[in-house]
């Protein structure tokens, strides 16, 4: 057996004559277990949040969207819809026209933004299931669903007939109107349901038949805003991607989900690598106190160590001792403290000890990423803290 490591381990499991040593060991691993199971279950509540917030995306945003390359929009023709549908790894399409618009209801006026969409719409999206009151637009009429923020901001509400609901838009052009009565192209709608995501969507989002979007932004027959893919489960991206750049040359502008809300995702990653930097930070001093036992235990150990030195042991295998001795001491504790995070981790799943609000426990997630990421940081500052103390022997310490 390696030498160093069979006197490290002798001293990391072997009670010290002095009692204080001891204390101090154990407060020391005791410090890492608990904040390397802090670390995990932080990361496990932060991954368990953002997959909650990234939830609600998914309802109402396509896997792959197409925008018009140069303009608002673009003439895509049924030779080009069935082009699409040929591309290996597309299941289904929506196309969509979407604009700026007025909402008045009454003597209340409102920005949103209005999505015309067709009957496939919702096979590409499911934001049908975030229905709080009504029901999905009828195509073929003009019905509208808005969200619950449009609705209390304007007043209105399902089927409220007593208050008549117009959509505004400025008619395309150029030059000075004659009258303002002209200046727009105006339609009255009849609102049939509530939609309920979040606060961003819920104030921004109103859908209707893209019919009615169509009449309403004077487009032609083949003139779209974008196109929403849904893609057959496990289909490559990037091949689709390429397919499409290949059959639709500079025609479009291609996003998936997480470029759709590129915001969301930075703000989340950052956020996340912001708790993760604090954690790291309450370990380093954590592991102070490590160095400080390890530094405890040389000085108690001198005598043992002067005997080593004396039977031929170098100065450099003396420092391996304690530096295995601390790498030991914080890779074990930090072992102990994952596992203890992981069980309240699966107690929290099964349950649900903690509430976010009274019908919502707090999510969690737990990923074999967070256990190597917690790991990984407790064996590297580890071994920096360890070999910290160790520097501190030198030939003189070990004659003294």
């Amino acid at each position: 057996m390696n030498f160093p490591l069979y006197i490290a381990k002798r001293y990391l499991f072997s009670k010290s004559s002095n009692n204080a040593i001891n204390i101090m060991t154990l407060i020391a691993s005791g410090g890492v277990i608990i904040a390397s199971a802090a670390l995990f279950i932080v990361l496990s509540v932060f991954t368990g949040l953002k997959d909650f917030s990234l939830q609600f995306s998914s309802f109402v945003d396509p896997d792959i969207k197409l925008m018009a390359n140069k303009g608002k929009s673009f003439v895509f023709t049924e030779k080009d819809k069935s082009e699409l549908l040929k591309i290996e790894g597309v299941n289904d399409y929506s196309m969509i026209i979407e604009e700026r618009v007025i909402i008045k209801s009454e003597n209340k006026n409102l920005l949103a933004t209005l999505k015309g969409v067709d009957e496939s719409y919702l096979n590409v999206t499911s934001v049908d299931s975030m229905m709080s009151r009504g029901n999905w637009i009828a195509y073929g009429n003009n019905e509208v669903v808005s969200g619950w923020g449009i609705s209390n901001n304007l007043s209105f509400g399902v089927f409220d007939f007593l208050k008549p609901l117009s959509l505004y838009v400025p008619k395309p052009g150029r030059g000075q109107f004659n009258s303002l009565k002209g200046a727009y192209n105006s339609v009255y709608v009849n609102n049939v349901g509530l939609f309920d995501i979040n606060e961003e969507l819920n104030n921004e989002f109103i859908y209707s038949d893209i019919a009615l979007a169509r009449t309403l932004l004077n487009y032609n027959d083949n003139q779209y805003s974008s196109i929403e893919l849904k893609l057959i489960e496990g289909a490559n991206e990037s091949v689709i991607r390429e397919r499409i750049e290949y059959l639709f040359s500079n025609t479009f502008i291609i996003k998936n989900r997480e470029q759709l809300n590129d915001a969301l995702y930075k703000m989340l990653n950052t956020e996340n690598l912001a708790i993760y930097l604090i954690f790291t930070l309450v370990i380093i001093i954590a592991l102070f106190n490590v160095i400080g036992a390890i530094i405890m235990m040389i000085l108690d150990k001198k005598r043992s160590l002067n005997t080593l030195f004396n039977l031929g042991a170098e100065t450099k295998s003396i420092k391996s001792i304690f530096f295995l001795q601390g790498s030991l001491m914080t890779v074990i504790s930090g072992v102990i403290g994952v596992v203890i995070g992981v069980a309240v981790v699966f107690l929290q799943k099964k349950l649900e000890l903690v509430m976010l609000t009274p019908d919502l426990p707090y999510p969690v997630v737990f990923k074999l990423t967070n256990v190597f990421i917690v790991i990984a940081t407790i064996f590297i500052l580890g071994i920096v803290a360890s070999r910290i103390a160790s520097q501190r022997i030198t030939k003189q310490l070990i004659k003294a």
